[in-house]
This record gives structure tokens, sequence and C-alpha cells, in this order.
């Protein structure tokens, strides 16, 4: 009999105390504080208040040591930087949805309804919502 397969890893899980976390990813702890005030990574809090850092957050943390070291950016423009990745991350998951969207509706035998759309906004694909989609201004030219 073989033995069961372990669980996918939790990037997200906070696993790290602050020593750990700045020793994983070659940084004084004191920096990392630095670095959680100015919003640059956001580790979980304990009740008592400690951090506690993901797989994640230390990736990030080593990300933002390699720019501002080896790139010469400064933490403004890291900071500028770690948005945009998060803005293309989110606008890529949005892409993947309407995409599977797009291709069941392909997929659909003529005049069947693959989608629909209640007056909340959520989109529904049979019988289960999709996606609850939030207005947002359009980048455009000033009014």
């Amino acid at each position: 009999m073989s033995a069961p397969l372990p669980q996918p890893i939790d990037h997200d899980a906070p696993l790290f105390v602050i020593s750990v976390a700045a020793q994983l990813a070659g940084m004084h702890p004191q920096t990392l504080r630095t670095y959680d005030r100015m919003g640059l990574v956001s580790p979980r809090r304990t009740r008592g208040r400690g951090r506690r850092y993901s797989p994640r957050d230390v990736a990030r943390l080593r990300l933002i040591q390699r720019l501002s070291q080896d790139e010469g950016i400064n933490l403004e423009g890291i900071r500028r930087i770690l948005t945009m990745e998060n803005e293309i991350e989110q606008l890529q998951r949005q892409v993947q949805e309407l995409s599977d969207l797009l291709a069941a509706s392909r997929a659909a035998p003529p005049g069947s309804r693959v989608f629909t759309a209640d007056r909340g906004g959520d989109v529904r694909l049979g019988r289960t919502v999709q996606h609850a989609w939030t207005q947002r201004a359009l980048p455009g030219p000033p009014r």
C-alpha cells in the first residue's frame, strides 16, 4: 500500500517568527519591522500582536532585498513595482475567469444559456456563482 500524498503547501500559511523570517530573507529583524510599517510586507499577527511570516512573505522580502541591493531601486520604486505585480496577478486571474466563461459559452449547444448575470452583477455559470464583479472607474480622458 502506498503512503498518502502530502497536502499541497500553503504558501500563505503564517509559519515563521520574525527572527526566522529575517534569517531566511538574509535581513535584520528591524528591517522586517520597517518594511511592515511601510506596507511592503504584511505578516499576519498573533493574538499577542507578534508577527508571523509566510513562505510568500519571505519570498517577497528576498525580492525587495534583490531590487534594493542588486538593482539599486529605492523603497518607493519597490513599492510601485510590488503594486504593479499585484495588479498584474489580479488581471491575469480575471482574464482566466473570462476565458473559462468564453470557452464554456462556445462549447454549449446553440441557443442554450451558459451563464447569466443577476441585477447585483453576480455572474452565474449554470446554477453556481462564478464571480461577483465590482465596478471600477476605467482610466480615460479627464472629464
